[in-house]
């Protein structure tokens, strides 16, 4: 992949982290954001551009990261059978730490387990459409690999969010990493032009 591609790659993920994670948050404060007039809706629109942004750089790390942990993986475990089972107990892992974990640390005492297990099955699903997506637009052998990056590294990601648990930073956070992520995965073979290969 030229340089050309890499850049058109980092200002599409920024531009659409940046959009989507304003928007989300102007759609979540609506009434504090338009309260006091346009200016205040111009410069807190603007903020969260920019909070948002930094969010989307933080999803091209992990994306770039998961990339050579994914090489890393395969000459470790010297098969792809091998080390895509590696990925499914460590999906399985996260998913269920992402619901104990945070009932362990946060719920209350009307609160169940079944109200923290929304959440990681929301993303358990959105990460298996995605890598069905990913596994038909070039080959099987990339579904494990993009159903690990959507969950395990989106979650990794999103853990300063998911320890101050604010619901309105939980989907500012979040926004511009899952966007950012599923963008990233699914457009990377287009760029690199090789269909016959899994990222």
């Amino acid at each position: 992949m030229n340089s050309r591609k890499v850049v058109f790659l980092f200002f599409t993920t920024l531009l659409l982290g940046s959009i989507s994670g304003a928007i989300v948050g102007i759609t979540i404060d609506w009434e504090m954001y338009l309260s006091k007039g346009i200016l205040n809706f111009f410069f807190g629109f603007l903020w969260l551009l920019g909070i948002s942004a930094a969010f989307s750089l933080i999803s091209q790390m992990g994306f770039f990261a998961y990339l050579t942990i994914h090489r890393f993986g395969l000459g470790l475990f010297k098969t792809t059978k091998l080390w895509n089972r590696v990925q499914i107990v460590i999906i399985a892992f996260v998913l269920f730490d992402l619901a104990y974990l945070r009932y362990l640390g946060f719920a209350t005492e009307t609160e169940t387990i079944l109200h923290y297990l929304i959440l990681p099955i929301l993303l358990l699903v959105y990460g298996l459409v995605i890598a069905y997506i990913k596994a038909k637009e070039t080959n099987q052998t990339a579904f494990i690999p993009a159903l690990f990056f959507i969950i395990v590294v989106t979650t990794i990601e999103w853990v300063p969010a998911l320890t101050v648990n604010d619901p309105k930073w939980l989907w500012i956070y979040f926004t511009p990493l899952i966007i950012g992520n599923t963008w990233q995965l699914l457009v990377l073979h287009r760029l690199t032009e090789n269909k016959n290969q899994s990222k």
